[in-house]
C-alpha cells in the first residue's frame, strides 16, 4: 500500500527524512539523484539508521595493498558501529553479517514521495 511521506524538499541536505508509517520507523534518503526508503533500525544493535551517512565504500580487490573506492551514494553507514548496507538491496556489505535492512519501494509523483509498505 502506497503512503505519502512528504515532499522532495522535505529531505534535508546530507540527512534523512524520518517518518512513521503504520507503526514502522522509516528513513528516507536522497542520494545520487534517487530516493531510497529503509526501515530506520540497524539489525546489529538497533541504531537509528537515518542518523547514518550515505556514501561510498572501499571495494574488495584481488590484490593485497590495493584500494579502490566505489558505490558512491549507494551505501548507508550505521551511525553507531559503521556497518554498511547497500541502499538498493539492503544487504550488509562485505561479509560482516548475513543481516540486511528492510528496503521499501519509493515512487515520486509531482515531487511528492510515496513509500510502498
Amino acid at each position: 500500500m502506497l503512503h505519502k511521506v512528504g515532499h522532495l524538499s522535505d529531505i534535508p541536505e546530507d540527512d534523512a527524512l524520518t517518518v512513521d508509517v503504520e507503526g514502522r520507523p522509516i528513513g528516507v534518503f536522497k542520494a545520487g539523484g534517487k530516493v531510497f526508503a529503509v526501515k530506520n533500525i540497524c539489525p546489529h544493535k538497533r541504531a537509528p539508521l537515518a542518523r547514518g551517512t550515505v556514501q561510498g565504500t572501499m571495494l574488495p580487490t584481488s590484490c593485497a595493498g590495493q584500494y579502490q573506492y566505489g558505490m558512491e551514494n549507494q551505501v548507508l553507514k550505521c551511525p553507531w558501529h559503521g556497518w554498511e548496507f547497500d541502499l538498493e538491496t539492503g544487504k550488509c556489505l562485505f561479509g560482516v553479517s548475513n543481516s540486511r535492512i528492510k528496503t521499501y519501494e519509493v515512487s515520486i509523483q509531482n515531487d511528492e514521495i510515496y513509500v510502498d509498505v
